[in-house]
């Protein structure tokens, strides 16, 4: 019998919060056990299993994420729904690193499928980029260049890995005039496989 209290929405929700503090790596069944002061038995009438927590996770994550991407991209187009876009992509990733960690794990199938949030971040990264006047297959190229710069930036500040003195703010607006460049300009030519 669940314990008086202890939803399955509360288990996600605590679930992500520990994420976040301890990391994604360190999320077990056990750590939101202890969160609540519940045995380990006591949760699995929640969630099956750590990769289900994970799971719950991503999916909770990846809705609020959505939310940030779609408000700061909002009656927006070109350079400007860029920069709001990647913005909101560095501020999520900075603020919610577990949660963040957790958006860019493949999912099962019917999981992701059927996830609102996760189909919702693909919608609105190509919303954002058909700005550019961009055509497929250009368009998913584009996506992996932009997704490829905002994850390698926002994985290496999370490690501390810029460690020059240049301030990493200053080197984030360059880079994020160098991709409005470079997607400005994006090659509309398709190469063959060789």
């Amino acid at each position: 019998m669940p314990r008086q209290g202890l939803t399955s929405a509360r288990v996600s929700d605590a679930a992500a919060e520990l994420a976040d503090s301890v990391g994604l790596p360190r999320l077990t069944v056990a750590a939101v056990a202890r969160h609540f002061g519940v045995s380990d038995a006591a949760l699995y009438v929640h969630v099956r299993s750590r990769d289900a927590l994970i799971e719950q996770v991503a999916v909770r994550a990846a809705a609020g994420f959505a939310d940030a991407l779609a408000i700061a991209v909002a009656g927006r187009a070109g350079h400007q729904a860029l920069v709001g876009f990647a913005d909101a992509w560095r501020a999520f990733a900075v603020t919610h690193p577990g949660q963040y960690a957790a958006t860019q794990l493949p999912l099962p199938a019917e999981v992701g499928t059927s996830s609102t949030g996760h189909l919702r971040l693909i919608e609105l990264s190509y919303a954002m980029l058909r700005g550019y006047g961009l055509d497929e297959p250009a368009l998913t190229d584009a996506l992996r260049f932009v997704r490829s710069t905002l994850h390698g930036f926002v994985s290496l500040e999370s490690a501390d890995g810029f460690g020059h003195p240049r301030a990493v703010d200053a080197s984030w607006h360059s880079i994020l005039d160098a991709v409005h460049t470079t997607v400005s300009n994006w090659p509309t030519g398709t190469r063959e496989q060789q």
